[in-house]
């Protein structure tokens, strides 16, 4: 069911300051408006975002417990321990395992090995059963990423085996912390490092920092691991600002021009060897693939592919992977199918301000893409559920806006286990209780939500006309890159716009549009634009109809050559465009 969206566009910003920037860059003035609404206040403010450098980075020092990590560690070497890297199954965890491990192989790998948690045997962070093989084998020292942060009970279980902890992670610590070597963590509140959302590969990469410049270790050592690092920054969808910024500007860098060999493999199958990659790229095409191995069957798979070290073993093990995702994509549709029909099924369902849906024998480790779907289709939070171990389990998301946390802590009574944030959450509970949960969430759903929150809302940055879409311009905005959270790309409306009566439905379900579109004062240029998903609109455009359209701007391959392209986010029609 197609959901009407409502177009905000943003003030401009202060327009001495624009002047200012236009004249003191040389730039297009929509080009400075978009540089004062992400807080640049000065030309020099704008060249350091506009083109990063390393020397940016933060000490790595500043983050609490950094002098306690490298200590260990370098004991731990020193004395020939065995030390285990251990991490999450999802691509943060695998990749900055695979970022860890590849740096400290170095020196020698008899003395090191990595553990991912199984998603179905272990579930999420630090199992006993980890520790226990860990202690089976010998290993004195755990390397936790992307996990450990709430593991207060776990680490005092290794400590009585003779194992000691290093955590590394970003999420959120309780009052009490683990009683660790050493725990990184730029959450800590008692914390003072400069920038706190980074990646938990982020965190295990400035820990390498850090031990890099207490061995002199060459700072090029420590930059070939940025390839690992963007992915985790792109697919973990921390913001892409200060840090990060910088640390995603040169990971793409060494992505596209030197990636280790098990990257590159994926690289391939996504069919991107001869694009310019970008955060996209890794969010929909390369991340995606890296997870599979973890949804599917084990996520250690993903590591074994990011630390081979020739070309076949990693062809041997993306082609793995890439089979695991084919079958992940399978299980997404199919369910997504079936929920959406489910969902729709459910008499009154148009009138409800929520989703949950369940089935016993959904594939568990694609729930919460299917959920994220359902927000997509519905535009309400979802949850989606199945059976596994005797209980019911799923997840849920949210729309902007809605708490969905509160809203499943409301009905903790019921639930065996939950845990999550804001806008995506897990949770546990058993069969009996589930009618009584569906009616609980939706009654608090309804009773909080508001329907301003149930309007999709598309942010715009400015107004655009075709003719200010030069070469010149485009340049300009390239340097914006990369987008994401916290730096979106840019939305732009152009108004009056129509298709040159080239445009046609595209796609394997004819879902999505091409178009070529000339705008009414300029006859004489056309750009080429898709639009995803609306194939309602083409025989509105194809009758020479004019449209008001929102999007952005984009680079599109085509053989190997790069195309600006509009990527078409909404239309409206021109009499009730606003």
């Amino acid at each position: 069911m197609a959901v009407d969206k409502k177009w905000i566009v943003k003030e401009p910003g202060n327009p001495a300051l624009i002047r200012q920037l236009t004249s003191e860059l040389g730039v297009d003035q929509t080009i400075a408006s978009l540089l004062v609404q992400r807080k640049i206040k000065s030309s020099s403010e704008a060249k350091a975002f506009l083109r990063p450098q390393l020397d940016q980075l933060h000490d790595p020092f500043l983050m609490k417990d950094m002098d306690l990590a490298v200590d260990r560690l370098s004991k731990a070497l020193k004395n020939n321990e065995k030390i285990l890297i251990y991490g999450d199954y999802d691509v943060d965890g695998t990749t900055a395992v695979a970022l860890v491990y590849s740096f400290l192989r170095r020196y020698g790998d008899a003395n090191l090995d990595y553990y991912i948690s199984n998603r179905y045997s272990e579930g999420y962070g630090i199992s006993l059963k980890g520790i226990d093989w860990a202690h089976e084998n010998g290993f004195t020292l755990i390397i936790a990423l992307d996990c450990g942060i709430k593991a207060v009970t776990k680490v005092e279980y290794a400590a009585k085996k003779g194992i000691d902890f290093i955590i590394c992670d970003h999420h959120l610590p309780d009052d009490k912390l683990p009683d660790a070597c050493a725990v990184l963590d730029p959450k800590r509140a008692d914390c003072s490092y400069p920038f706190d959302d980074l990646s938990g590969c982020g965190v295990g990469f400035k820990f390498m920092q850090a031990f890099a410049q207490i061995k002199s270790i060459p700072f090029d050592s420590v930059i070939s691991l940025l390839d690992l690092l963007v992915v985790s920054i792109a697919s973990d969808l921390v913001s892409i600002t200060g840090e990060n910024r910088v640390l995603a500007h040169f990971g793409l860098k060494q992505l596209n021009e030197a990636p280790r060999k098990g990257l590159l493999s994926i690289i391939k199958l996504a069919g991107l060897e001869k694009h310019m990659i970008t955060i996209d790229d890794i969010v929909f095409k390369i991340g995606p693939r890296i997870n599979a191995a973890g949804r599917m069957e084990s996520g250690k798979t993903a590591v074994d592919l990011l630390t081979s070290r020739n070309d076949n073993d990693a062809k041997i093990i993306g082609d793995t992977i890439n089979a695991q995702n084919n079958e992940r994509k399978h299980e997404d549709r199919k369910i997504t199918f079936e929920a959406s029909k489910m969902a729709s099924s459910v008499p009154g369902f148009a009138n409800k301000n929520s989703t949950v849906v369940y089935n016993a024998d959904w594939h568990k480790g694609v729930l919460g893409i299917v959920a994220s779907r359902l927000v997509e289709n519905f535009y309400r939070p979802a949850i989606v559920l199945c059976k596994s171990n005797g209980l019911i389990t799923g997840s849920a998301r949210s729309i902007p806006g809605f708490d969905l946390y509160e809203a499943i802590e409301s009905c903790s009574d019921l639930l065996e286990n939950f845990g999550g944030h804001m806008y995506a959450a897990g949770l546990t509970l058993r069969e009996e209780n589930l009618a009584k949960f569906k009616t609980r969430f939706e009654d608090f759903v309804s009773e909080i939500i508001t329907p301003e929150i149930l309007t999709p809302v598309i942010n715009i940055d400015s107004y655009l006309d075709f003719k200010q879409i030069t070469p010149r311009f485009f340049y300009s905005l390239k340097q914006f890159q990369p987008f994401g959270p916290g730096n979106l790309s840019p939305v732009f409306i152009s108004e009056k716009v129509y298709d040159n009566g080239n445009g046609r439905k595209v796609g394997s379900d004819s879902g999505h549009l091409k178009l070529e579109l000339i705008q009414e004062d300029d006859f004489h240029r056309h750009i080429s634009a898709i639009a995803f998903n609306r194939a309602e609109y083409f025989d509105h455009l194809k009758s020479g109809n004019p449209v008001d359209i929102c999007y952005s701007i984009a680079e599109n391959y085509y053989r190997g050559i790069a195309n600006i392209q509009l990527r078409v986010r909404d239309f409206k029609l021109v009499e009730d465009a606003f």
